[in-house]
Order: structure tokens, then sequence, then C-alpha cells
């Protein structure tokens, strides 16, 4: 078990701190992000979808 003396050193992590919680903000930004632009492809892409078949639907066929 790892003891810290103060809140502190518990932040700073021997040294490795920037670089630990660099990482853990990294990962928490992508996983709140990566939902949000996964939805907004997905309206993108339903209403382009959409349209394509609007246009093939009046287009003439032969």
């Amino acid at each position: 078990m790892i003891y810290w003396n103060s809140f502190a050193d518990f932040l700073h992590m021997g040294g490795y701190g920037f670089y630990v919680w660099g990482s853990f903000g990294v990962t928490a930004l992508i996983m709140t992000l990566e939902p949000i632009l996964v939805a907004r492809n997905r309206k993108t892409t339903i209403a382009r979808l959409k349209r394509q078949l609007r246009a093939e639907s009046r287009t003439p066929t032969e």
C-alpha cells in the first residue's frame, strides 16, 4: 500500500503527477467527447441518407 504524507504529495506522485493526472484528464476528455461526436455523426449521416433517398426517388427511372 502506498501512503502519502499530504494531499500535495499525492498530487505530485513522486514527480510523475503531471503525466499521471494528464493521462487521466486526456482519457476523461476523450470518453466525454466520443459519445457526443458519435451521436452528431449519426444524425448527419441519417440526414444525408434521407436527402439521397429523396433525390433518387425524384429522378425519373428508365
